[in-house]
C-alpha cells in the first residue's frame, strides 16, 4: 500500500520542481523552450488527477469504516494505533491535494506564457503593418 504513495510523493515532487522551473527569471529563448516542453508533457502528466482523486476517496472509504477507538476499553496500543492511521490519512490527503494544486499552476503558468507569446506576436504584426 506505500506504493501507491511513494509514487504520488515523488510525482508531487516533480510537480513542484517544474513550477520552479518555469516561475525561474530565464531569457525568452530559453524561457519558450522550458514552456513548450512542459506545455508536451501536461496531456500525459494528467492521469494524476483521476489518480489523486481515487486515493481521496480510499481514505474517505477507510475512515468511514474504520474501528473507532474513544472509548475507556481502548488499551494504550490501540490508541497509538488509531492516531497514527488518522495521521497518515491527513498526510496523504496534503499530498493527494498539493498534486491536483501544482498540476493546476503548471497549467496556468503554461497558459500565461502562451498567451503573452501570442500577444507579442500580434503586436509585433501591427508593428510591421
Amino acid at each position: 500500500m506505500a506504493l501507491q504513495w511513494m509514487i504520488l510523493a515523488c510525482v508531487v515532487a516533480a510537480e513542484a520542481a517544474v513550477a520552479a522551473l518555469l516561475t525561474i527569471p530565464a531569457p525568452r529563448a530559453v524561457r519558450n523552450q522550458i514552456v513548450g516542453l512542459v506545455s508536451l508533457l501536461l496531456q500525459p502528466i494528467a492521469t494524476v488527477i483521476p489518480f489523486a482523486a481515487f486515493q481521496l476517496l480510499d481514505i474517505y472509504w477507510k475512515k468511514e469504516h474504520r474501528l473507532m477507538c474513544t472509548s475507556e476499553v481502548c488499551t494504550a496500543d490501540e490508541r497509538i494505533r488509531f492516531e497514527k492511521t488518522i495521521f497518515k490519512a491527513q498526510r496523504n490527503v496534503i499530498l493527494c491535494v498539493s498534486a491536483c494544486l501544482l498540476y493546476w499552476c503548471i497549467y496556468r503558468i503554461v497558459k500565461y506564457n502562451k498567451d503573452i507569446k501570442a500577444l507579442e506576436e500580434a503586436a509585433r504584426r501591427l508593428k510591421e503593418e
